[in-house]
């Protein structure tokens, strides 16, 4: 039992150090092609990807500590820290899609087509539900609500990928510039209980 605990941590560290390379990508990719084409979502998406980068480096500090020491003090400190980081990128996270989606749409700021910024969507639509069904899985394994909080991060960063990719070739097929304000809004619905939960989960004693 204590070898496929410790398996499990080594696979949940391994999942967090894929995840933090990626997101170093696509934080670099999207905030580049989100000021080329003058895309508010496409932007905020490449925020979305520093902050899920925070998150991911909380992570794998906090597996890192139960992995080297097992000292159940030190990990359920390391723990408490991670939810609660987890919690917060998630508001920010929240904030972010709001300001640049009402923004968008008060201001009529209709986006240019990005090919670079459908392929970096594209490409997040396919990793990050890979990563999130994993750590979910890790999580309930090592019984960790700060990796489980992580998956929600992950599945989130997929969802405003969907969007952002869906968004960008209405507006460029159709020209429907509005379409990925309008639907950052409606996922936003989403977000915000998956924040509050996250939030429940951090607090001490749960």
């Amino acid at each position: 039992m204590e070898t496929i605990h410790t398996s499990e941590i080594r696979q949940g560290l391994k999942v967090e150090l894929i995840t933090i390379i990626w997101m170093v990508i696509e934080m670099a990719v999207s905030v580049a092609a989100g000021v080329a084409a003058g895309s508010a979502l496409l932007t905020a998406f490449g925020v979305d990807s520093l902050i899920e980068l925070v998150s991911g480096g909380i992570l794998l500090w906090r597996l890192s500590v139960e992995n080297r020491s097992g000292d159940l003090e030190k990990v359920e400190q390391a723990e408490r820290r991670a939810s609660r980081v987890v919690a917060i990128s998630l508001s920010l996270l929240c904030a972010y899609v709001l300001i640049s989606s009402v923004y968008g749409l008060i201001s009529r700021s209709k986006p240019e087509s990005s090919i670079l910024g459908m392929g970096v969507s594209g490409a997040a639509l396919l990793i990050m539900p890979y990563l999130a069904f994993t750590k979910r899985r890790i999580s309930k394994r090592i019984h960790s609500p700060a990796l489980a909080g992580d998956a929600v991060n992950s599945i989130t960063c997929a969802a405003m990928a969907a969007t952002v990719l869906v968004g960008l070739a209405l507006n460029s097929f159709f020209g429907l510039w509005w379409a990925e304000y309008a639907a950052a809004l409606v996922f936003l619905v989403w977000l915000i209980q998956e924040t509050r939960e996250a939030f429940e989960e951090s607090r001490p004693g749960d």
